[in-house]
């Protein structure tokens, strides 16, 4: 639920990230931080080398790369590389795996329709 007034978000809720390295997610908007079900809002940080399963979300995924490069892996192999000031949606119902294979990782912001939710999520075993 919308509140009737503004709202501060006096700081973000760290929440576990799967992959294959550590990944920092502060969620600032969402279930776990101001128990927002319609939309989340996180800034992501992702290491070298980090890769997560693949899934296929019932959720709209937006993502805005502030630094390093982001890569997307469909489900019919093809790569799409999101780039510092670039963005990507990808629709709910779409398989996809992401990954930053830079020597830099990368720092970006998701916004997800509803928001995220490990129910919501499905990702690969």
């Amino acid at each position: 639920m919308v509140p009737s007034v503004p709202t501060l978000i006096s700081g973000p809720t760290v929440v576990e990230a799967a992959g294959n390295k550590p990944k920092l997610i502060r969620e600032y908007i969402g279930r776990v931080n101001s128990e927002t079900a319609h939309v989340s809002i996180a800034h992501m940080q992702s290491p070298s080398g980090w890769v997560e399963p693949g899934q296929k979300p019932e959720f709209d995924e937006y993502t805005l790369v502030l630094r390093g490069s982001v890569r997307l892996t469909s489900d019919n192999g093809q790569t799409l590389d999101v780039n510092q000031g670039q963005a990507v949606l990808v629709p709910r119902g779409e398989w996809v795996q992401y990954s930053t294979p830079g020597d830099e990782g990368a720092d970006y912001l998701s916004v997800c329709l509803p928001a995220f939710a490990p129910e919501l999520v499905h990702r690969d075993a």
